[in-house]
This record gives structure tokens, sequence and C-alpha cells, in this order.
């Protein structure tokens, strides 16, 4: 965020007329925008490009804008002739940005109270506000003042929608795609209309009425069974996390580590006291110079000698070294 972007603080709440005006201006600069871009072949199919799906809306139309714009702004860098014209339509379209941004941030408090009512231990209230603000921001993007109907009416939703959909996504120990956030979603409306009516359920029915097959539901069901180990316990007096109960078989002893890496220097230090042969004989044997220990053969190779004259060799090394008041114990 730059400059004043940043500062959400010197934004003040909009009434109804301040927003359907500052709306008005958005569609302006958006107009603006696409009269500037209209006619240019290297965006015609961007621009005519009929939205699909989910954003067979004014969004979709947005999207569109947006793309068309960055695009003849790459091609004007290769052909300069577009240049007046690209920077002509990235100036309206950075006025309609600025606009929409003052928008959604005249209502930052709806992504406050959102926020505060849905924070959690797995997402706390200053990650979900930020995520209210994205929900703000595609509120805006969506907005048309013509339709009669209040910003922060709108806004509230997509706030909601957002922060809903971040806890679904980043809330929960176990992290489910997109698709099936919406599957488990509809299962727990399901049970909860079931039980709010006093009736009994199975997963055979909950997964008819939430349009699945019977192992799905009872797989995304079984996700809302996982256990945090981060989330306290109410064992005595004092409440700690499940993770400080558990233990690591595999994990190594602090206090054992600190004794071996003790000798360990003892040992090198005694080994220094060693002439050449019995010093190499001996590091090459345990590792102590870092590699894999080697076997008897693998050093008289390296020595060319033969393997029982190594072994003669690191009998007198490992007797000297028994000998030496350093080391309390090295065989």
């Amino acid at each position: 965020m730059q400059g004043s972007q940043a500062n959400f603080s010197s934004y003040r709440e909009l009434d109804a007329e301040e927003e359907i005006e500052l709306g008005r201006k958005i569609l302006s600069a958006e107009r603006r925008t696409f009269e500037a871009l209209q006619g240019l072949d290297c965006v015609r199919g961007i621009l005519e490009r009929v939205p699909s799906g989910r954003y067979k809306t004014r969004a979709g139309w947005v999207e569109n804008l947006e793309e068309a714009v960055h695009t003849t702004w790459e091609i004007s860098r290769r052909e300069p002739e577009l240049r007046e014209i690209a920077r002509g339509a990235l100036q309206a379209w950075s006025e309609a940005d600025g606009l929409r941004w003052c928008l959604a941030m005249s209502q930052q408090r709806i992504a406050f109270h959102e926020a505060r009512k849905l924070a959690s231990r797995m997402m706390d209230r200053a990650d979900l506000t930020q995520e209210g603000y994205v929900g703000l921001l595609r509120a805006a993007k969506r907005f048309d003042p013509e339709r009669g109907l209040r910003f922060s009416t709108y806004a509230r939703w997509w706030v909601r929608a957002q922060i809903t959909r971040a806890i679904d996504q980043h809330g929960r120990v176990v992290r489910l795609p997109g698709a099936a956030v919406e599957q488990l979603r509809n299962l727990r409306k399901a049970q909860l209309q079931h039980e709010q009516g006093g009736g009994e359920w199975t997963i055979t029915e909950l997964a008819e009425e939430a349009g699945v097959d019977r192992e799905r539901a009872e797989f995304l069901l079984s996700r809302g069974e996982a256990v945090s180990l981060d989330e306290p316990t109410d064992d005595g007096v004092r409440s700690r996390p499940l993770s400080g109960m558990l233990s690591d078989e595999e994990a190594i002893d602090p206090l054992v580590d600190v004794i071996e890496r003790q000798e360990t220097h003892r040992a090198l230090a005694a080994v220094e006291d060693l002439d050449e042969r019995q010093r190499f004989v001996v590091t090459s044997r345990f590792g102590l110079n870092g590699d894999q220990p080697k076997s008897l053969a693998e050093v008289g190779r390296l020595m060319s000698l033969s393997r029982e004259r190594v072994r003669q060799l690191e009998k007198e090394a490992l007797r000297a070294l028994r000998s030496d008041s350093r080391i309390r114990e090295f065989a």
C-alpha cells in the first residue's frame, strides 16, 4: 500500500448520498478507460469477451477492462505509437482504483466488527480484519450505485463471505480445498437443521441434502474431528498445549548430547598427540574427520598397508589413548 492508502484512520464513513456520488465517479472513470481503449485491435478480444460462470456481472466487465489496460500498457512498450493511448487509459483506471479504495476504506468498521465476532484461536482479529479489507475491495469493484443499494449494506455480505472463506481455508488444522469447504458447509447446515427440528439424521440423509455421495460426506465430516496440537488443554490448574504433553521417542536427550560433545572434543585433543599414521588410522576408523567411519580394508587401501597392519596401528593408538588422562573411555 502506498501513501495515504496505508493510513486507514484517515478515511471517514460516508453517508448514503456520498456513497452514491463516489460510486458514480468510479463508473465515470471506468467509462473513460473503456473509451480510451475502444477501437484498439490488440485488446478488442479482451473487451468483447463474454464473462462466464460467476463473473456474468459487472465484476466480469471490470476484470476484462483491467486486463485490457495492462495489456495495452505492455504492448505500448514495444509500439511507441500506442504510448499516449495506454497512458491515458492507465491514468483513468488508476483514478477509478483510487476511488474504489476510498469507498472501501470508508466502511472499514464493518471489517473490524465482523472480525471481532468471528475471531478464534486459529485466526486472530488482526488477520481476519485484513481479510475483511479484501472483502471491502471486492465489494467496491462490484458496487453499482444505480441499483439504489447502500454500499455499506452491499459490502457487509462480501466482508463476511471473505472472512468465512479465510477461516474455512486457513483457520482449521486440516486445510480443505474450496469445493470441499463448500460441501462441508452444506453438510453442517443440513445437520443443524435436523438438530434444530429435533429429528434424527443419518450420514446418507445429510449426503443427499448436500448433493454429495455418502463416502465423501463421511470423509468431510471426519475432518472436523481433528484436534490442534496448539489447542490448550484443561489438565490441571495451568492449561498447556497438547504438543507439550507429547514426547518424541526419536529426539536426542540434550544432556546426553552435551556429554557426547565434550567427550568428542577431549578425544580429538588426545588424538593430536599420536604419531601421524596412528592419528590417520583412528581418525578414519571412527569418522573423527567428519566422514563416515571406514573399515580396516578401506583404511589399508588409503595407506597402502595390509588390513592386519592397520589393525595393529589401531590397537597401538587405542592403547595410547586409554592411558591419556583426558579421556574417560575410548573404545
